[in-house]
């Protein structure tokens, strides 16, 4: 028998050849889309109308700190494996037990199809309930 050009040695799969990494904001924004895709869940982030009305605000300045698609979302990511701390606001009437599910369901069913990193926790704090009478307080523009 007569060994390979490669030292014996089977050659690695192209797919093996290298890493991939993965960032905390990807992921964050792939968590936030899922959790926003479940009903009951009214937005993402910091619960008081002020807070939300400032920022949307901070989301239409361009530099503004964080997407609104990750707002409400940490990530933690690993070489395999990612937690995350989801912060949300919902609707009100929904059962908070059976919207918390839903969301860590999708949101761990999203995470890991789109990054194969396992999810190894999805925490989740209700930090509002949007009441039927209140007004979603979008700032006005300015401009006409």
């Amino acid at each position: 028998m007569t060994e390979s050009a490669t030292g014996g040695s089977a050659a690695k799969p192209a797919a093996d050849r290298g890493r991939t990494s993965i960032a905390d904001g990807v992921v964050e924004k792939i968590a936030g889309l899922a959790a926003r895709e479940v009903v009951g869940v009214h937005a993402m982030g910091s619960g008081s109308g002020l807070s939300r009305t400032f920022g949307a605000v901070r989301d239409r300045v361009p530099g503004g700190a964080k997407s609104s698609v990750s707002r409400g979302v940490k990530a933690e990511v690993g070489e395999v494996q990612t937690a995350l701390d989801l912060e949300i606001v919902v609707e009100y009437g929904v059962s908070i037990r059976d919207v918390a599910r839903a969301v860590r369901e999708n949101v761990v069913s999203a995470v890991e199809r789109m990054t194969g990193l396992e999810v190894v926790e999805v925490n989740i704090a209700v930090s509002d309930v949007k009441l039927p009478d209140e007004d979603d307080e979008e700032p006005e523009s300015r401009l006409q």
